[in-house]
Parts: C-alpha cells; structure tokens; sequence
C-alpha cells in the first residue's frame, strides 16, 4: 500500500486550476522548503495549482525534517533502491492530487530539488503520461542505464545546477545530460555562476518561464 503523503498547497491566482506543478523538496527539508516558489511563478501561472508533499519518512539526520528515502552514501545503489521504494507513495499522491483538481496528467508539472530532483526525474519518467515538464534543481539522474526501457515518453526536462555545489557537484548535471542523451532523451540546462546546493533568482526565472513554455501559455515580453 502507497504511503499517504499532504503537504502545503497554493490556489491558483485566476481562482482555476488548469494545471498543477508539484514541487518535491530535498533530503532533511519538507514541503514548506519549495510551497513559496509557487508565489514567484504565479503571475506567469496564474492557472496552476502548486503543492508541496512532505516526504514519506522521518530523516534519519535531521529529524525535523523528512527524507524520500535514507541516505548513507557508502551504497552506490541505494539511490535507485530508494527511488524505486518511494514512487509508488509519490505516484499514488500525484494521482490523487489530480483527481482533486479535476485535471488531466498531461496538467502535471514536476519541479524537484536535490533528493526530490531524482524523485522528479525517476517518477516523471516513468508516467503512463509523462509530465508536461519537469524540473530538477541541484539533482542527480538516477539509473540512467534503464531509461532506455523503462521511459514512457520524452517529455521537455530542464536541468539546473550551481557551479559552487559541493553537495552534489556540478558534475552530476553533465552526468545527467550524458545519460538523457544515451537515452535519446532531449533535456535543456541552466548553469547558475557562483551558486552552491540552492537555487538562485536566475534558476527561478529559467524554471518559471520554462513551465509556462511548456504548458503552453503566453509569456510576457
């Protein structure tokens, strides 16, 4: 059985939802670490609805925080245990969270950070509709060798990462770019100059107006 997730939500600015971007936060964070970039992308989304689940488990390093899955870093495979382990939490939430709005999945936006990148990418990949977008800021592709057959669609990615992250270094973006393009996945990245393990106004603005790109809206000049 799927664990229940909830988190914090932001209502549409126009009062209709016509899409939903869900922000997925990183490890020893929770769902109120992204639920405010919903108020920086409002004006170019005003129909989307954002959300913000709380990871599934309590973090082992922080708990106050939660976690998707633990984190030792001495198993080189726990990361894909560990997304396998958590999507059928974060899938069963997504669908639940659509129904809520009477949405489409192809309404559906995937915006990840760190840990919750790799959640977005493994997830959103794997849709039987894949998101109209995703995004992973600071992330790490994870399995990159099964895309091949375990993709359900190619759907526009954006991948954006700090040159100064010493969490995961700013190799893991050339990594990911590599493993999308063995993958005949298309993807398009951002560099933030000087930025470490965060997300800076230009990310934002990247990420903001590549969502509205691939929802299709109008954006302003």
């Amino acid at each position: 059985m799927p664990r229940p997730l909830d988190g914090p939500r932001l209502a549409p600015k126009s009062g209709q939802a016509r899409q939903l971007v869900v922000f997925l936060h990183g490890y020893g964070a929770d769902g109120n670490d992204l639920i405010d970039l919903g108020q920086n992308w409002a004006e170019l989304l005003p129909d989307a609805a954002f959300v913000s689940p709380h990871a599934p488990e309590p973090c082992g390093m922080s708990p106050m925080g939660r976690q998707w899955w633990p984190l030792t870093m001495r198993d080189p495979a726990e990361r894909w245990r560990g997304c396998q382990q958590a999507a059928p939490d974060l899938e069963h939430f997504l669908t639940e969270e659509l129904a809520r709005h009477q949405l489409p999945p192809s309404s559906l936006a995937l915006v990840g950070f760190s840990q919750g990148a790799m959640m977005a990418m493994h997830v959103g990949l794997r849709r039987e509709t894949v998101p109209a977008a995703i995004i992973a800021y600071s992330g790490y592709l994870v399995g990159p060798e099964h895309l091949k057959t375990e993709a359900k669609g190619k759907p526009p990615i954006l991948l954006v990462h700090g040159d100064q992250d010493t969490i995961l270094p700013v190799d893991s973006l050339f990594e990911a770019m590599d493993g999308f393009g063995k993958a005949e996945i298309p993807c398009q990245w951002h560099l933030s100059v000087g930025v470490a393990h965060g997300i800076d106004q230009g990310g934002l603005i990247h990420g903001g107006l590549f969502l509205a790109q691939n929802f299709g809206l109008k954006i302003p000049v």
